[in-house]
């Protein structure tokens, strides 16, 4: 939307954006990131710039609570003040937030790889035996516990759990064996079969690389975490020195109250315009909002591809034209890092794998990024 406002403004409209960090951590880097093939800001789109081309109020905060009533937003500042702010249109696009509670220990021993940014810095603070020197919090304000605890200083870890069977825990668990460092042993804790949304050819070569690199994998579901193991619904006990979580996300709390028709697991329920099937003048793409009319799997290539179409739909309706649908693609190309360079594709079954797969991905992701970046 900031990229299309910039090509082309809307005329005696205010647009304000909303975001607690002020540049955006492209996700599909974020694997190359982890392995050491990418630096920071190869993988960081800086939202101030993009505001700032298309003419748009750039609050550094978070929503944490919409009145769909009123037509409001409760916004927190960084600065520790809040603000209502109303609006005419709103369009929700903040993503899913990850629970904190469903481990016992978790919130006190693990790292979340949401938000992104946090994670990042937290990761590479322990990864370098590095105090982590600020509390972090999540957008629900709560406390990132292994990167509140960075009091003293810690050896780099040896012994590493990742907890998800999905594409990103598979990817997190493949970029930390190919980064150098003394990390000797990895395992990946999926809750059930590995990669389960995708086809039986997808998890041979996924299952196949991660033996091949030494990755161990549990198909077991994470009870609990401690400082110096997870302990599995089968029994198992696995010693780690540092337990990552790279589950699925969840539904903003905020939401709950917002008066807005949300769907079972409290996501913002949406038309085939992306409008919220209780309030037209709020639109909602991305993570945080289920398509009633063509449910999809919540991952970046659905976000991304809602963004253009979003973009258009907002246009129409402050134009007071109405909105067109738009029907997300059954399919979609999966692209899975394999930390060295290599990755492996699946389209509609069919799956590669290699180099030159690899350098397709690097190719993708890169042109993303400078696409935002001058816009």
């Amino acid at each position: 939307m900031l990229r299309d406002l910039a090509t082309a403004p809307l005329l005696d409209v205010h647009v304000t954006l909303v975001s607690l960090s002020t540049e955006l951590v492209y996700s599909g880097m974020v694997p190359g990131r982890v392995a050491g093939r990418y630096r920071d800001e190869e993988c960081r789109i800086p939202l101030e710039p993009l505001a700032r081309r298309a003419g748009v109020e750039f609050i550094v905060g978070e929503a944490i609570g919409v009145d769909a009533t009123n037509r409001s937003v409760l916004i927190a500042r960084r600065a520790g003040t809040t603000e209502t702010r109303g609006y005419d249109v709103a369009s929700l696009d903040v993503g899913g937030v990850m629970d904190r509670e469903s481990i016992t220990g978790a919130a006190e021993h693990a790292l979340f790889v949401r938000p992104i940014g946090v994670f990042l810095d937290a990761l590479g603070a322990r990864l370098r035996g590095s105090a982590v020197r600020e509390i972090s919090r999540d957008a629900a304000g709560d406390v990132d516990g292994a990167a509140a605890a960075g009091a003293a200083r810690r050896a780099p870890p040896d012994d590493l759990v990742v907890i998800g069977g999905g594409a990103g825990g598979v990817e997190l668990a493949l970029a930390l064996r190919a980064r150098r460092g003394p990390i000797a042993r990895i395992a990946l804790v999926c809750g059930g079969p590995l990669l389960a949304a995708h086809s039986a050819a997808l998890q041979r070569r996924v299952r196949r690389a991660l033996a091949e690199r030494g990755v161990a994998v549990h198909e077991a579901t994470c009870r609990s975490i401690a400082a110096d193991a997870a302990v599995l619904d089968n029994g198992a006990k696995l010693t780690c020195d540092l337990a990552i979580v790279a589950t699925g996300s969840a539904a903003p709390a905020w939401l709950r109250p917002s008066g807005l028709a949300l769907d079972a697991d409290g996501f913002v329920a949406t038309g085939p315009t992306l409008q919220s099937l209780s309030h037209p003048e709020v639109f909602g793409a991305g993570d945080v909002a289920t398509r009633a009319d063509a449910r999809r799997p919540r991952n970046g290539v659905h976000a991304v591809r809602a963004g253009p179409p979003l973009a258009r739909n907002l246009r129409l309706f402050v134009e007071g034209r109405p909105c067109r649908p738009y029907r997300p693609q059954r399919r979609s190309l999966a692209l899975i890092a394999c930390g060295d360079g290599s990755a492996i594709a699946e389209w509609h079954g069919w799956s590669l794998e290699g180099p030159a797969i690899g350098r397709w991905k690097d190719r993708i992701d890169r042109d993303f990024v400078a696409l935002n970046r001058a816009a």
